[in-house]
């Protein structure tokens, strides 16, 4: 997989991925990934990427044609699966959409900021828009960070265990059940014996059970 990342921060990304798992992944040759600055596609000594907004109002916009130039390079390179806007009203990323885009072979990912971008940019040069939450942060940055992490971890060979991806939180639409290690009794605290048994069908049951009430208990929408 590559993954093309498009922002007028890319310092700000670099640390993501320069390190564990994310870095792992890229070692390993699974996957590629890209940071591109926006500021390298303007055409004048400023390398100006935001304007006012026309009509007036609070805050820059990001502009169209540096956008269109660095979308427009990379198309030229390879095709694309998706080109996707980080965006607050965007669809909310989840699991089952992570799952999805951990499919494809190469994204694009374009980094909003300021006050967003130039519409004609959502309308002609992005084929999704995704959120990873009902909150604004500074610019559309760790929002690609969190949305590549999601991607990244789901690629085979990603994990020493490929099997713990399937049984993470969301993956069957339950929270994942509770989790113990050494040491066995902590100030009181015991590990609960079923767990120390040996008796893998019984322990399997008892966690597809503590993952239903957990489910129950903090997230029961997901039961619908």
């Amino acid at each position: 997989m590559r993954i093309d990342i498009i922002t007028v921060l890319p310092e700000l990304l670099k640390s993501p991925f320069e390190a564990s798992i994310l870095k792992r992944a890229q070692d390993k040759g699974l996957v590629s990934v890209h940071l591109h600055n926006l500021r390298d596609y303007t055409d004048d000594s400023y390398r100006q990427v935001d304007d006012y907004q026309f009509g007036g109002g609070a805050g820059m916009v990001l502009m169209i044609e540096p956008i269109d130039r660095c979308i427009s390079r990379l198309k030229a390179e390879r095709d694309y699966d998706e080109v996707i806007y980080m965006t607050p009203d965007g669809t909310t990323l989840d699991q089952k959409m992570a799952n999805s885009l951990s499919l494809l072979d190469n994204i694009i990912i374009l980094c909003g900021h300021y006050k967003g971008v130039d519409q004609r940019v959502r309308d002609t040069l992005i084929t999704r828009e995704i959120s990873i939450g009902d909150y604004v942060l500074s610019g559309g940055e760790l929002g690609a960070a969190v949305l590549a992490d999601t991607i990244i971890r789901l690629l085979p060979g990603v994990l020493n265990d490929e099997t713990s991806a399937l049984t993470d939180t969301f993956q069957d639409n339950l929270l994942a059940p509770p989790v113990y290690t050494r040491p066995r009794a902590y100030k009181g605290l015991e590990v609960p014996p079923i767990l120390l048994s040996g008796n893998l069908p019984e322990i399997e049951k008892w966690r597809e059970e503590q993952a239903l009430d957990r489910t129950r208990e903090k997230r029961p929408d997901l039961l619908k």
